[in-house]
C-alpha cells in the first residue's frame, strides 16, 4: 500500500476557517508551553467542524448511532467520484441528478454496491474563504451546489452505496433549502452517514480508489472533525 497514491481528502481547520453559519469560530487556547515542560493546547469547536463526519443520529433522532457506533469496516470503502466541478461553475445553485448520474456510469460503469459516493465540485478549492464558501448574492443569500434527492435516493436505492459526501457546507443546494435540508434528512435518516467539506476531489480517479475515514471516538458525538484520505494505483489509474 506504501507504493501507491495517498491523497489528504482533508482540509487543515482553524479559528479562521470557513464554517456553517450558524456556528461560533473555532477556538485554539494554549494551556502549558515547553517552558512548563510540555506543549498542551485546548480546543473549543462544533462537532460538525472543518472536514468533519455525519452520523445518522445527527438529524435523525430515532437512530441512535453516533459516530462511535459506526462500524470500522464502513469507513474503508471502494471511492467513487462524480466530477461536476464544470456544471456547479457555470451553475453554482446546480444540483445534480440522475441524469447527471446516469451520463457518469456510462463512461465509468454502475456505481458499485457499498461504496462511498463522492460528489466533486471543486468548492474545495475556495478554502479558507468563508466569503467564497458562502458565495452570497447581494441580497445576502447563499449560492452553493449539492445533490438533489432523486439522485441521493439513486445511489442509495438503486445503486445499494454505503455513503456519500461533498466539498461544500451542506448536502443540499443552498438555494433549495428554503424547505429543509431534505437530501440530508433523506441520507441520515436511511441509516447511511456522509462527510462534509471534502478536499482534493480532483486529484483523485473517478474510480479504483479507497476512501479511509479516520474519526476519534468521543462518546455519544452526532459529528466530528476526520482525516480522510484516498489510496489508489497510479499506474493502473493512468493506464484507464
Amino acid at each position: 500500500m506504501k507504493e501507491q497514491t495517498w491523497i489528504d481528502l482533508t482540509h487543515s481547520f482553524g479559528p479562521e476557517s470557513p464554517r456553517f453559519p450558524e456556528f461560533q469560530p473555532a477556538q485554539f487556547k494554549t494551556l502549558f508551553t515547553h517552558a512548563d515542560g510540555f506543549f498542551v493546547k485546548e480546543y473549543t469547536f462544533p462537532g460538525q467542524y472543518g472536514t468533519h463526519i455525519d452520523p445518522p443520529v445527527h438529524f435523525y433522532k430515532d437512530d441512535e448511532r453516533y459516530v462511535e457506533d459506526l462500524a470500522l469496516k464502513d469507513l474503508v470503502l471502494p471511492l467513487v467520484v462524480i466530477d461536476f466541478h464544470q456544471a456547479a461553475a457555470e451553475n453554482p445553485d446546480r444540483s445534480l441528478t440522475v441524469k447527471d448520474l446516469q451520463a457518469w456510469e456510462k463512461k465509468h460503469g454502475a456505481i458499485p454496491a457499498g461504496s462511498f459516493v463522492a460528489l466533486r465540485t471543486d468548492w474545495g478549492k475556495r478554502w479558507p474563504s468563508q466569503e467564497k464558501f458562502e458565495n452570497k448574492d447581494a441580497q445576502g443569500h447563499n449560492h452553493y451546489p449539492g445533490w438533489s434527492l432523486e439522485a441521493l435516493k439513486y445511489i442509495y436505492e438503486t445503486r445499494h452505496a454505503t455513503a456519500n459526501g461533498h466539498e461544500t457546507f451542506d448536502t443540499d443546494t443552498a438555494t433549495e433549502q428554503q424547505d429543509g435540508l431534505v437530501g440530508e434528512y433523506y441520507v441520515l435518516s436511511h441509516g447511511h452517514y456522509q462527510v462534509e467539506l471534502l478536499d482534493n476531489l480532483d486529484r483523485v480517479p473517478a474510480t479504483g480508489a479507497v476512501i479511509f475515514i479516520s474519526v476519534a471516538k468521543p462518546e455519544k458525538a452526532p459529528g466530528f472533525p476526520v482525516r480522510a484520505f484516498a489510496v489508489f494505483d497510479q499506474a493502473k489509474d493512468e493506464k484507464h
